[in-house]
């Protein structure tokens, strides 16, 4: 996620967007209840094992007479796909606005950095920094992005 904005000085900063498989070591994660005590893929892959245990234990003991209604299935997979679906959609976003400067060099290159959490969290955010950026010619002190020297 890319974006070209020119500030009301003129100069022209370019505001991108990009996803973390991990997280950052500056992310905060003191609000978030995702974190793998055991550091490993294991648990995980065990879950996956006994669930899928559990559904071919539940389809080979099932009498031949009994009628399953459509939506059943549709339950069961939604209920798989619901927590890696959520994962993926609140992974952090590292976001940084750059600019080089002017051509005056009355305004110096400047980098802003900071992590956001969720795709439409973002998408937004970006909105509301280039929009910041048009307006006052930097990135808000009060939003997510921290000047880096």
């Amino acid at each position: 996620m890319n974006r070209l904005v020119q500030g009301e000085d003129g100069r022209d900063w370019t505001v991108r967007a990009q996803m973390e498989w991990r997280a950052p070591a500056t992310a905060d994660g003191s609000d978030d209840f995702e974190h793998d005590v055991a550091a490993s893929y294991g648990p995980g892959i065990g879950m996956l094992v006994v669930t899928l245990a559990l559904i071919g234990v539940l389809v080979v003991w099932l009498p031949t007479d009994v009628v399953i209604p459509a939506w059943v299935p549709l339950l069961l997979l939604l209920i798989i796909v619901f927590f890696p679906l959520r994962w993926v959609l609140r992974r952090p976003w590292t976001v940084v606005a750059e600019t080089d400067g002017d051509v005056t060099g009355d305004h110096p290159p400047e980098r802003w950095v900071g992590t956001i959490r969720g795709l439409f969290t973002v998408r937004g955010e970006v909105t509301k920094i280039a929009k910041t950026i048009e307006r006052h010619a930097l990135p808000d002190f009060d939003g997510p992005l921290r000047p880096m020297e």
